[in-house]
């Protein structure tokens, strides 16, 4: 597969009183497996179960309670990690992450330390067109979620819900290789589009199933040394991750510039006041006190099944991308839009094999996903098919209907359903070829508007008018290129 040339962007700077400054940002991301059942119990991952009803007694942290490792869960990590080009790691270690919170029952995460099961790969962020950021994967683990304190159904109690407790975890660890704002948020974006090609995550960010913690530190423009960084936690909205970081990095500039310095800390953003507050000081691995799960022996893969995992995976957004471009010859924007998601590329695909690429590219782009946006709907709404838009296309290429026809049939197909073909020959909407019938029509309009020719004959881009009131007079059935060509001859023109 040939890939699409890239150029990196220039980092972002921000402007401070003493000079323009850099920002540099890395990003873990946490992304739920997208799993049945979490990482070490057959307890349920449904989303929105009553509180406390998919918790199992190894969930719950019940003595004598030992965590079975979840197969399906690691051939999805797996997958993410070739999805990603990353080194898949053979043996891997499970490790205790050690901290105290009432949501957390055993008084400890399950997680990976030192011996992750993926290691470095790479992500290529799109920037626009032939722009794009190279960001480094340092590292995939696996690990078990918590639960979730809830803290306002009562004025003075807080409850804790442990359906999540146990759901497993990729988190997704970054170098800090991105340069700005928008920059973070489309390495989420990207990330997110591998993930759900894969299958390995929904990416549902609303319901929890993806966010992010964005570490934040900044330095003068041109300097090497990295600054000291600060987190922000728990970010699970595109929008949110470029204010917060916007801010941050603006927060840290005016202390750097006043003569203070940054703390390392862990901090929160407030959308309503779109500001970061501070929310405890950053610890670092020893205060973990991370060591091997006693419960849980070091996992261990076999290459040939790593290999077939690999020989499955699906077609990837960049190189379907790249594929799109060569084959349907349509803009590197145009195929971008079309492999934001999977199941649009397909649809993409169906409409556009054995015709124009580039047209079946503009009517599924402008109408279809037009529409889609113009009335809220999601693609999966569509009550249009690709076989439907397909037979629209069908009937514009051999002559049967025109552009105008074709978006009144659209709009038909769309409301009622039904087979184009079948519509057009019902209603009457067959495009008028005939020569002698349009060019009567031709004659009469010219008959009519004797002061219209002179004007049309002394400037000849104003013969439009004498189509448009052709294709008004046919119902816009007449073949716009017949009308135009008998207007432009019976008027003498070129």
């Amino acid at each position: 597969m040939t890939a699409l040339a890239y150029s990196e962007p220039e980092p972002k700077t921000l402007s401070g009183a003493t000079g323009d400054w850099e920002m540099v940002i890395g990003m873990e991301v946490h992304a739920q497996v997208l799993s049945k059942s979490k990482l070490f119990s057959g307890a349920s991952t449904e989303f929105g179960a009553a509180p406390n009803s998919n918790v199992s007694l190894v969930d719950a942290a019940m003595p004598g309670m030992l965590p079975v490792i979840n197969e399906f869960c690691v051939e999805q990590a797996v997958r993410a990690g070739l999805g990603l080009k990353a080194q898949i790691h053979l043996r891997s270690v499970f490790d205790r992450k050690n901290y105290f919170y009432p949501d957390l029952p055993q008084g400890y995460q399950i997680s990976q330390y030192k011996h992750p099961i993926v290691g470095e790969g790479e992500v290529l962020v799109d920037m626009g067109p032939g722009v794009a950021r190279r960001v480094r994967i340092e590292r995939i683990h696996l690990e078990q979620d918590a639960g979730k304190s809830i803290h306002d159904l009562d004025p003075s109690a807080s409850f804790v819900d442990l359906n999540r407790s146990g759901t497993a975890l990729m988190e997704i660890v970054s170098r800090p290789d991105i340069r700005g704002p928008e920059e973070a948020a489309e390495f989420v974006r990207k990330l997110r589009q591998i993930l759900r090609y894969l299958g390995a995550c929904d990416g549902n960010m609303q319901e929890g199933s993806l966010r992010a913690d964005v570490n934040v530190s900044v330095r003068p423009k041109g300097a090497t040394e990295l600054g000291t960084r600060c987190e922000i936690k728990n970010m699970n909205s595109m929008r949110f991750i470029t204010q917060a970081i916007d801010y941050e990095a603006r927060r840290q500039i005016a202390i750097l510039e006043d003569g203070g310095k940054i703390d390392q800390e862990t901090r929160l953003y407030d959308p309503g006041k779109g500001e970061t507050r501070s929310m405890r000081s950053k610890e670092e691995a020893h205060d973990y006190r991370y060591f091997p799960d006693p419960d849980l022996l070091p996992l261990e893969l076999d290459q040939a099944w790593v290999d077939a995992i690999a020989a499955g995976l699906p077609e990837l957004p960049d190189d379907k991308k790249a594929r799109f471009v060569r084959d349907y010859a349509v803009t590197e924007y145009d195929a971008s839009v079309l492999t934001a998601e999977r199941a649009s590329a397909d649809f993409f695909e169906a409409v556009a094999q054995g015709r124009d690429g580039k047209q079946a590219a503009n009517w599924v782009i402008n109408e279809l996903f037009g529409r889609l946006n113009r009335e809220g709907g999601d693609f999966g709404d569509s009550p249009v098919s690709a076989a439907q838009l397909g037979a629209i296309l069908d009937l514009i290429a051999s002559g049967d209907i025109s552009g105008k026809i074709a978006k009144d049939l659209f709009d038909i197909v769309w409301s009622e359903g039904g087979d184009p073909a079948e519509i057009v020959a019902a209603r009457g909407m067959k495009q008028v070829t005939d020569t002698g019938a349009i060019e009567a029509a031709v004659d009469a309009v010219i008959a009519a508007n004797p002061d219209k020719v002179a004007q049309a004959q002394a400037k000849p881009t104003l013969s439009g008018w004498f189509v448009g009131q052709v294709m008004k007079q046919t119902g816009g059935k007449a073949n716009p290129q017949t009308v135009q060509a008998l207007v432009k001859s019976k008027l003498g023109i070129e």
